[in-house]
C-alpha cells in the first residue's frame, strides 16, 4: 500500500523530534541547557557546549578567563548553570543563560571595585549582563574575577 502513512506517524515523529540526545542536552525555558549536577570541568565544558548560538562562544571566553585568572579553581554545575569557586572556600561566581542575555552572578559583588552594573535583591550578589551586541570588556571582568576568587565564597 504505497503512500499510505500509519494513523500513528505524526505521534512517532513528534516524540522523535522533541526527545534530546545525549549528545544535545534538553534547553530549558529562556534557553538554558540542563545538565545533570556535578563536579570538576566535564559538567562545565558540556554546558558551555550545549548554550544555545553566539552564548557558546561567551561561555567559552569566560571559562578560559576565569581558569587563567583563577588556577586550580573548582567548577560545578548546580541547578543547571556553571559555578566557580575555591576548595573549601565555597563559590564566587555562577553563569546563567537567558534568552537574550547571559548572565554572570559574583556572590560577593558588593565588595568589588567598581560594582558590577546589575543589583539584586540580595545585598551582596551583583550582577553582569552579556547581551550578543555586547563589548565583552575582557580586563573588567578579569578584574572582577580576581577580586571575587579572593573573598570568601557562598556554601551552595
Amino acid at each position: 500500500m504505497a503512500g499510505r502513512v500509519p494513523k500513528n506517524a505524526e505521534k512517532v515523529t513528534k516524540k522523535t523530534v522533541a526527545k534530546p540526545t545525549a549528545a544535545q542536552p534538553r534547553l530549558l525555558s529562556g534557553g538554558n541547557p540542563q545538565i545533570p549536577k556535578g563536579y570538576g570541568d566535564a559538567p562545565v565544558q558540556a554546558y558551555i557546549a550545549a548554550m544555545p548560538g553566539w552564548k557558546s562562544d561567551i561561555g567559552r571566553r569566560l571559562d578560559v578567563l576565569i581558569t587563567r585568572i583563577v588556577p586550580g579553581v573548582s567548577k560545578a554545575v548546580k541547578w543547571n548553570s556553571p559555578f566557580y569557586g575555591m576548595e573549601g572556600e565555597g563559590w564566587f561566581l555562577g553563569i546563567h543563560c537567558f534568552t537574550k542575555y547571559i548572565k554572570v552572578a559574583f556572590f560577593k559583588g558588593a565588595s568589588l571595585d567598581p560594582l558590577p552594573p546589575g543589583e539584586s535583591k540580595q545585598k551582596e550578589v551583583r550582577y553582569l549582563d552579556i547581551r550578543e551586541d555586547d563589548p565583552f570588556d575582557e580586563a573588567q571582568i578579569a578584574s572582577w574575577v580576581e577580586q571575587a576568587s579572593r573573598l570568601p565564597g557562598e556554601r551552595m
